[in-house]
């Protein structure tokens, strides 16, 4: 008895919507965190929104968006129809597990809003911005699919 036939499967190319929907989701929801903490706090947010665009664009560029590719490439490597969880390396789930607990300890710690609102603004949206590119390739592999297999 093998446990592949128990095994989720799906055609790779929903590999990229699911990564691409993971990360969108966790950016959009610490930016909206961080705007829930800053429209309260009583200060000017163009304060913190601003200087936290600007090294979110850098901390796209330069770490997520290489991220987003290598991810990419891997899942490019996987089978026509592969394992729904391998949207991420499996060391990765470690990864994921570990960020989920920083950002817990983070908010139960008695640190300002205001600073993990900029944290929160930089991470959110680097992530957002890269989710962009598994959405592309997502709707780039399905549109080269034959008919019967763009399900």
């Amino acid at each position: 008895m093998s446990f592949r036939q128990y095994t989720p499967a799906v055609p790779r190319h929903w590999l990229f919507a699911i990564s691409g929907t993971i990360w969108t989701g966790v950016g959009l929801m610490l930016c909206a965190l961080a705007g829930h903490w800053l429209r309260h706090s009583g200060w000017n947010a163009l304060w913190v929104i601003a200087p936290g665009m600007a090294l979110a664009a850098a901390a796209w560029r330069f770490l997520f968006l290489k991220i987003a590719r290598k991810n990419i490439a891997r899942i490019e490597q996987r089978p026509n129809t592969t394992c729904l969880f391998a949207f991420q390396a499996w060391r990765s789930y470690g990864l994921m597990l570990f960020m989920i607990a920083l950002g817990i300890t983070l908010r139960r710690a008695h640190l300002s809003r205001h600073y993990l609102a900029f944290i929160y603004i930089i991470i959110g949206s680097a992530l957002f911005l890269a989710s962009l590119s598994y959405h592309a390739r997502f709707w780039r592999e399905r549109k080269n699919l034959p008919k019967n297999l763009a399900v």
